[in-house]
């Protein structure tokens, strides 16, 4: 859930702002450093979106988890959410199938999401061939793009979505995040090691 994001409330707090107000971008571009949460938060987005028994909870939207939409988005079995990992699907070719593809409607569901990973990762013609997409989506398909590299997506593409950056959990946020699994679990933990292991995570 979007609750259980750590460290990323400013980009949590907007999604689900914009969930609550049905206004929503087509093209999103999360960038930050490796593992501060951009696909995991780009899959709940996606999640959240289709939820057809989203609530409000602890002022944000959050998905049910229960529906047969989000059931499918996490075990990896949504037609409608499609993956794309740009360090091995760079070329024009991909993106040309893509866009040919995004031209039908939704299988089961309201979007078609689709989350381009390393998305700096693709070539000068198939960023092209995705610009085309981007200034005139269908309605019913959202571009969730996540880089480390922000500096080498296009302009012309970065003008045409809404750019979150991501930062790293500081020691504090881990730490509360650790208290919360330690007290979930039911575990006994000294505090002190509570402290180390946060600091290992922050190296």
């Amino acid at each position: 859930k979007f609750s259980d994001m750590v460290g990323q409330s400013h980009i949590v707090e907007t999604l689900s702002h914009a969930l609550e107000q049905g206004q929503f971008s087509h093209g999103y571009l999360l960038a930050g450093p490796r593992g501060s949460g951009k696909t995991t938060l780009a899959r709940i987005f996606a999640k959240a979106l289709n939820c057809t028994g989203r609530t409000l909870g602890k002022d944000l939207y959050e998905p049910c988890n229960k529906c047969s939409s989000c059931k499918e988005i996490a075990a990896g079995k949504s037609l409608d959410m499609i993956e794309i990992d740009a360090a091995s699907n760079r070329g024009i070719d991909e993106i040309r199938e893509l866009r040919e593809k995004i031209r039908f409607a939704p299988t089961k569901s309201q979007y078609k999401v689709y989350i381009i990973d390393e998305v700096h990762m693709l070539t000068k013609e198939a960023f092209n061939a995705l610009l085309k997409t981007l200034e005139e989506p269908p309605a019913h398909a959202v571009f969730l793009m996540a880089t480390t590299e922000p500096q080498k997506v296009l302009p012309t593409i970065l003008s045409r979505v809404q750019r979150f950056d991501f930062h790293r959990a500081d020691i504090i946020e881990i730490k509360k995040l650790l208290n919360r699994v330690i007290n979930k679990e039911s575990l006994k933990i000294d505090e002190e090691a509570v402290h180390l292991v946060a600091q290992l995570s922050f190296c």
